[in-house]
């Protein structure tokens, strides 16, 4: 039969590359490609992958022919840029005021972000507060806090006290510092409230305060031994007189005993002030109002 002759649709399949199918479009086993031979797609992405592994290995092999050879010095470490520092402050009008009313009694000055520290003689303490406080131009009407600090390697003064006094009219500040080897005169006749500043500074420091009206511990009890917060002062628990006399040891058969009455409700509170609330309890009335 002729070409012309053939009805549409008759056509052979052909493959892709030109090369005649079979009746079903499947290629021909001879078509495909053997065994680990990549395709056109899969080829071109392996390319493109060894490319890139070629790349990375140039650049770490630059990169090891630019280090240093050895002996080399290597460059120099940008340091990190340093804080505010305390400046000089002996030309402070304050400064002037107070050397020129006291003269050597004012010792060195300094400010440090906006606050001006001033030495002052231990023997003329009192007076200085006192000018601060009355004088018109100053009036530093209220001590914020009275504290200390203790410097171990400084054998003739070790400690240093630190006053903080502010001015409400004027909303200026200033601290005084006064180095000290054990006592200081008080300013509780300058301000009242140093009463019990001063009484924490010697309770947990030991620092004397010579004309102090009620000088005695007021955080620790009467007979506790040492001052915590010096440098020297152990910060583990450490076994005392006191702790001798009020924390008496306590046998395994009477520390059972008393978790069995706590457990059972029979002596749950164990001092005379926690039995004495229990009985109020117990009573029916009220320690405390209660909120409606």
């Amino acid at each position: 039969m002729s070409d012309d002759t053939k009805q549409p649709g008759s056509e052979e399949p052909m493959r892709p590359d030109g090369s005649p199918a079979d009746s079903s479009g499947t290629p021909s086993p001879s078509a495909i490609p053997p065994a680990g031979e990549l395709a056109g797609a899969d080829a071109e992405k392996a390319a493109m992958v060894e490319q890139a592994k070629s790349r990375v290995a140039a650049v770490k092999e630059s990169l090891a022919g630019a280090q240093p050879a050895a002996g080399t010095p290597k460059p120099p470490v940008k340091k990190k840029e340093e804080g505010p520092k305390p400046t000089d402050a002996a030309n402070h009008a304050l400064v002037k005021r107070l050397k020129a009313k006291f003269g050597a009694s004012i010792g060195e000055a300094s400010e440090f972000i906006g606050q001006l520290s001033v030495h002052v003689d231990r023997e003329q303490i009192v007076e200085v507060c006192d000018y601060l406080k009355s004088d018109k131009e100053t009036e530093f009407d209220y001590l914020s806090d009275v504290t200390c600090v203790h410097y171990p390697d400084r054998a003739d003064a070790p400690f240093e006290m630190v006053y903080n006094l502010f001015s409400i009219p004027n909303n200026e500040r200033v601290r005084l510092k006064v180095a000290t080897n054990d006592s200081v005169d008080s300013v509780t006749g300058v301000w009242p409230t140093a009463n019990w500043l001063e009484r924490e500074v010697f309770d947990l420091f030991g620092i004397h305060f010579n004309g102090h009206p009620d000088l005695r511990r007021l955080l620790l009890p009467t007979d506790w031994e040492g001052y915590p917060l010096r440098k020297d002062y152990p910060l583990e628990f450490i076994e005392n007189s006191w702790t001798e006399k009020h924390l008496p040891e306590m046998s395994d058969v009477a520390m059972e005993q008393l978790q069995q009455r706590r457990a059972y409700g029979l002596e749950i509170l164990s001092v005379p002030q926690e039995r004495l609330m229990r009985d109020i309890f117990r009573g029916g009335k009220e320690v405390m109002p209660k909120d409606k």
